[in-house]
């Protein structure tokens, strides 16, 4: 489970990855602005209430108006934060670069040693990571398992990456969704859910407040934390909050076999044209979409 055997090269290629994220958010305008300017995504669809966002063609982001939310709240569970991750430290120097010069505001910066992140939060306050993988022989491995790291940034040399200097156009277009951050409400219950009944791996663990999760090896896929305070309650109705993420595999068996695994497990799924939604021990809705296998 966490022994350092070979990854791919990026995590969509593996059996698993993350899909599109879905918000609630306050004020349409306002939020499509923000991540067209600020962050660099493209408007794929807009209707009157709602918006899909993504880069290169992928689709990563809904939008969904509902006027008159309060920002998100603390003390809940939901989301911490949806992370972009960039192809490489020359994107993400990019990326880097045109927030200072837009004067976005940057919550946070750090070094996880498997890779690099700038932390900001939209006008609703969804947190949002943007981030590059460093290459995998230097990821931190302590005696065969992972060791993420929270060390300062090098902001300077990461700013010193983009040597061209090209005007900024975006997002680098090859941008995924890497990782979903979720605070739950009891860190036993969220591993169970998530390693047992959806099959992921548990990569590493912080004392008995975070976990990360991943499939294919990779540092994580989902992380976990309890930071929100230990028995959270679901956000309220009436705030900006996570309205479900998607975790994509391929269809067949094995996607079967979960949903099965989950049914057998008393907990209700409930099938769509996207896939099938299941909420975990804490609210959180995952929507486990089944695509064709690549040849």
């Amino acid at each position: 489970m966490m022994s350092e055997r070979p990854l791919p090269s990026n995590p969509i290629d593996s059996n698993l990855h993350c899909g599109a994220v879905s918000l609630i958010v306050g004020n349409l305008d306002r939020s499509l602005h923000y991540y067209e300017h600020d962050i660099g995504l493209q408007v794929q669809h807009r209707a009157s209430a709602t918006a899909a966002l993504g880069a290169g063609g992928l689709t990563l982001l809904h939008l969904i108006e509902q006027r008159g939310v309060q920002p998100v709240q603390r003390g809940h569970t939901g989301l911490y934060h949806f992370a972009l991750l960039l192809p490489d430290r020359v994107a993400l120097s990019r990326a880097l670069n045109h927030l200072l010069a837009a004067e976005t505001p940057i919550d946070g910066a750090s070094n996880h040693g498997v890779s690099e992140a700038l932390y900001l939060s939209d006008p609703d306050g969804h947190g949002i990571e943007l981030y590059c993988d460093r290459p995998r022989r230097e990821w931190p491995f302590v005696k065969g398992s992972l060791g993420m790291t929270t060390n300062p940034l090098d902001v300077r040399g990461l700013m010193a990456a983009d040597r061209k200097r090209t005007a900024w156009e975006g997002i680098d277009p090859r941008t995924i969704m890497g990782h979903v951050h979720l605070h739950v409400a009891d860190l036993a219950a969220a591993e169970h859910f998530y390693v047992d009944l959806l099959g992921l791996d548990l990569m590493q663990r912080f004392g008995g407040q975070v976990a990360f999760v991943s499939a294919g090896g990779y540092h994580h896929h989902v992380g976990l934390n309890t930071w929100a305070g230990i028995g959270a309650p679901p956000p309220s109705t009436t705030a900006a909050r996570l309205l479900s993420y998607e975790l994509v595999a391929p269809a067949g068996d094995a996607l079967h076999a979960t949903v099965a695994r989950l049914r057998q497990a008393s907990i209700a799924v409930a099938q769509s044209d996207n896939g099938w939604a299941v909420a975990d021990p804490s609210a959180n809705r995952v929507v486990l979409r089944g695509v064709a296998p690549e040849p």
